[in-house]
């Protein structure tokens, strides 16, 4: 009996994941960074937010903007980005990337490559749990500022 009632429960997941990832979809997510880890060896500590929103192109295509603020113990920053996830089929399972802008101070700004993998894991019909983690590139100075890290959030489909 509890095999049965656990393979509908992942049933209803599938289900409703696969009808969320249409063309039209729009997306709302918040997440916080705060498991970051940067490869330069001054940067020990970091707390993040992040605000997305964006709408599916394609079946499983999303396309959504950015726009975050970081908390280190040296500097706070504020990045904007663009970006594309795509959603494996069924499972809820997305990779994403993009391009993004961090501006640290007024002499101080990169240009990033974020790349992602997470799980949406479905709360209800609209509200999802999305852990996922990246890894930020950067272009101004790749051994020093580029990081790696952990992200947990909330994503709204409608």
């Amino acid at each position: 009996m509890k095999k049965w009632i656990l393979s509908m429960m992942l049933l209803a997941i599938v289900v409703s994941a696969n009808a969320q990832f249409e063309a039209g979809t729009k997306y709302f997510g918040l997440s916080t960074t705060g498991v970051g880890v940067s490869y330069s060896t001054n940067e020990k500590f970091r707390l993040g937010m992040n605000a997305s929103a964006g709408i599916f192109l394609a079946d499983q295509v999303l396309v959504k903007a950015d726009v975050g603020y970081n908390h280190t113990t040296a500097i706070d920053d504020f990045s904007t980005g663009l970006g594309l996830r795509y959603y494996f089929s069924e499972n809820g399972v997305f990779i994403g990337a993009g391009g993004e802008f961090d501006h640290f101070t007024p002499n101080r700004n990169d240009m990033m490559i974020p790349v992602e993998v997470g799980y949406a894991f479905y709360l209800n019909h609209y509200v999802t749990f999305e852990p996922s983690v990246y890894y930020k590139m950067s272009l101004d100075d790749f051994s020093n500022k580029s990081m790696v890290g952990l992200k947990i959030g909330f994503g709204f489909y409608f």
